[in-house]
């Protein structure tokens, strides 16, 4: 049903609209009827109306400022006016009051029907909107869980080959850095320490969906599905550091949403706060939060609060240093040299007579990104692989060629592991590339080959696209094709085994898809073969 309000000082206007539309509209439309400015506000916080025949002269508060006050509280409201007065400045008025018409008294029945049945349908396009929009949002709360579930579980799993950008693309994160808290929920033993319980750890999976909607009212931040006894949030934060005023705010904001988790769901929770990261370097800020959960028994702890580390002193570009290994890890060549020269140059500017130091400090970025080499299997270890190294640097006495040595050095480390990666890279799409081939002809799905392959569906789309040069279900579909001809080039089989033979149930379908490819037909392909 839709409602109609009509507001007018004049009861044969009133009465005469209300019968025109209750004849012509009586199954589709409900008219409340008022005479003041006063009542049509009142009347509409009652009803909502989805249509208001609004005149202007009334009473005590007319029309206008009626219109004003309802639409602080019904903003979707269509406004007609109806007036007695042909005033520039009323009809101006109304226009910035978004009125959909401004109509002349008297108003004729076509008028009245035709602006009601014009109303109607504009009404009915709103609701559409806000249905196809409930209905996009409900696709994404299903999906976005997911989504992000699947980007904690990289980062917790140390993935190498996850694609930080296509998942904050997905998840519309903007910053590059962020934070980890960790909670962990239990039964509190007499210490008052949170232990894992066996009960608790089985109501996980019921509790979760409320832990989610909690937090997600408390911080903007991914979340990740029970582990044992513990959830992990990642918050995206703008800034590469935290300042003490900042940190004191996220202390009592994840006090707060702990208090909360308590109060609804009647188990000890506690929470672990880690440092800012580069998010592809976000697993460093989990291992702080899992450590500020160990080192205090406080329900709320920041690892700054409990951190015994050294600190740098005040001008040493610390954000430099953390970039350089992780454009090396990514094997990002050219930028990482990029950083290692504006490194070396603060070195030299800051300490010009620190040669010695200098040399100490590019061995020690050597020696730590080859052993990242290492682990990362791009580098074979040798006893021997480092027996000149000091030497060199030491016979080194102008500081433009130890920069070279330097930048050398870290370069060929890091296309070491560029190499590694593409070879990972083109052995992912090999592979999958054979597991299309042997198994064309079964109903096999992006989600089944990237599952075959053992990486994610996302980053298996892009790898696949990157390497393969068009996307999984082009490859696909011209692998079939080109079986297609080869069988259809023989005669012992009909159109309709040969779409089964590749993988299409639907011949019809097959058929379709074959001509798009060909520009032909399976039957005009197999008979041009035949000629």
């Amino acid at each position: 049903m839709y409602r109609i309000l009509i507001a007018d000082d004049e009861g044969i206007m009133v009465e005469s609209l209300k019968r025109i539309i209750e004849q012509n509209f009586s199954d589709t439309c409900e008219v409340t009827a008022v005479r003041s400015g006063r009542a049509a506000i009142e009347q509409a916080e009652l009803v909502h109306p989805d249509i208001v025949f609004m005149d202007i002269q009334m009473p005590g508060i007319n029309g206008l400022d009626a219109m004003r006050e309802i639409r602080k509280f019904n903003s979707a409201s269509l406004f007609y006016v109806i007036s007695a007065y042909d005033k520039f400045d009323y009809a101006k008025e109304a226009i910035a009051q978004g009125v959909e018409k401004y109509m002349m008294k008297p108003v004729s029945r076509s008028v009245v029907i035709s602006t009601v049945s014009d109303a109607i349908h504009k009404v009915e396009e709103r609701r559409k909107r806000l249905s196809d929009q409930l209905k996009v949002q409900e696709k994404l709360e299903t999906v976005i869980p997911v989504v992000e579930n699947g980007f904690v579980g990289s980062i917790l799993m140390q993935n190498a080959q996850t694609d930080y950008d296509y998942y904050r693309q997905l998840l519309d994160i903007t910053e590059e850095n962020a934070f980890v808290i960790l909670l962990a929920f239990g039964m509190e033993n007499a210490h008052g320490e949170v232990r894992r319980a066996v009960k608790t750890d089985v109501q996980a999976q019921s509790f979760f969906p409320q832990v989610r909607a909690i937090v997600k009212s408390y911080l903007r931040c991914c979340i990740g599905e029970p582990i044992s006894n513990r959830i992990v949030l990642i918050v995206p934060c703008p800034k590469e550091r935290m300042e003490y005023e900042e940190r004191i705010h996220v202390i009592g904001t994840v006090s707060s949403l702990v208090d909360r988790l308590e109060e609804k769901l009647g188990i000890r929770f506690r929470a672990g706060i880690g440092r800012v990261c580069s998010i592809k370097s976000v697993f460093t800020s989990y291992q702080e939060a899992s450590l500020a959960l160990q080192e205090s028994e406080s329900k709320v702890i920041h690892t700054d609060d409990i951190s015994q580390r050294g600190v740098y002193e005040d001008d040493f570009p610390v954000n430099s240093e953390n970039h350089i290994f992780e454009l090396l890890d990514q094997g990002r060549t050219e930028e990482m040299t990029e950083e290692c020269n504006r490194f070396y140059d603060w070195m030299l500017d800051r300490h010009p007579d620190s040669m010695n130091n200098i040399r100490l400090k590019i061995l020690e970025y050597v020696l730590r990104a080859e052993t990242q080499g290492f682990k990362d299997g791009a580098l074979n270890y040798s006893f021997d692989l480092r027996k000149d190294y000091l030497s060199d640097v030491l016979a080194l006495e102008d500081p433009e060629k130890l920069r070279l040595w330097f930048l050398e050095k870290m370069a060929s480390v890091s296309r070491s592991i560029a190499n590694k990666k593409q070879d990972q890279s083109q052995s992912v799409v090999s592979r999958a590339k054979a597991y299309i081939q042997e198994h064309y002809m079964d109903e096999i799905s992006l989600d089944e080959v990237s599952r075959e392959v053992n990486i994610s569906p996302y980053y298996f789309s892009k790898l696949f696209k990157e390497e393969a040069g068009e996307n999984f279900i082009d490859y696909l579909t011209r692998i079939r094709i080109e079986k297609a001809k080869q069988l259809l080039a023989g005669r012992s089989l009909s159109i309709s085994e040969i779409s089964t033979k590749v993988g299409y149930r639907d011949s019809n379908y097959f058929s379709r898809i074959f001509k798009k490819q060909t520009d032909k037909t399976p039957r005009e392909y197999r008979e041009e073969m035949s000629v």
